[in-house]
């Protein structure tokens, strides 16, 4: 076969294939277009147990450069990590509203700015147990935008930190989630979220 004829016809099957694969499309869960979007989260800390751990959540805006007061919204989780009084752990969740529709499978996606530490994403199911939630760590890098994707497969069931063994997730039941801090390392820290999506 002529190398020019060759050519063309390994082009064509390359465009057929790639146009004949579908993209893949990620849901949106959670966005923060607004100021208002803050309500949706609450704040609970180590002082449920007497520590002294401090945070807040808010809606800021970026600029272009992914500097604070643009005109991009993002969700600000910040805040210091305190040990003492046998505290040691800040985070932030979303209101119950109902089942977010996760199924097996799927996986979850952050696109975060974090400060270097370690985090931990949490899912919240009905559940009678106290401080329990279906948990997976990820890692920030200073300074930098980052996605995170964390298969819903994956999440080990927690109650005050230790892992309970053979309590499996039903993505279906998933009415919450969370970003928590409980890396042991006393002090400030901050974490941007720009969406939270699943695919």
């Amino acid at each position: 076969m002529n190398p020019i004829v060759r050519l063309c016809s390994f082009i064509v099957i390359v465009v057929t294939l790639s146009t004949s694969i579908p993209a893949q499309t990620m849901t949106s869960l959670f966005e923060f277009a607004q100021s208002s979007d803050a309500a949706m989260w609450q704040i609970v800390n180590d002082g449920v147990m007497g520590g002294r751990s401090s945070s807040q959540a808010s809606i800021v805006s970026l600029d272009a450069d992914g500097e604070l007061k643009g005109e991009t919204s993002v969700m600000r989780f910040a805040g210091n990590l305190s040990l003492e009084n046998n505290g040691g752990f800040a985070s932030v969740r979303s209101r119950l509203s109902g089942s977010l529709g996760l199924d097996p499978g799927e996986t979850i996606v952050l696109r975060v700015k974090g400060d270097g530490r370690r985090y931990t994403f949490n899912l919240y199911t009905p559940d009678r147990r106290t401080a329990f939630s279906y948990q997976m760590e990820f890692d920030t890098k200073a300074g930098q935008w980052t996605e995170v994707k964390l298969s819903v497969d994956k999440f080990v069931a927690h109650s005050f930190g230790r892992p309970i063994p053979n309590a499996k997730l039903t993505p279906s039941q998933v009415q919450s989630v969370g970003i928590l801090l409980g890396d042991k390392k006393p002090g400030p820290f901050e974490i941007l979220i720009d969406w939270i999506k699943v695919e």
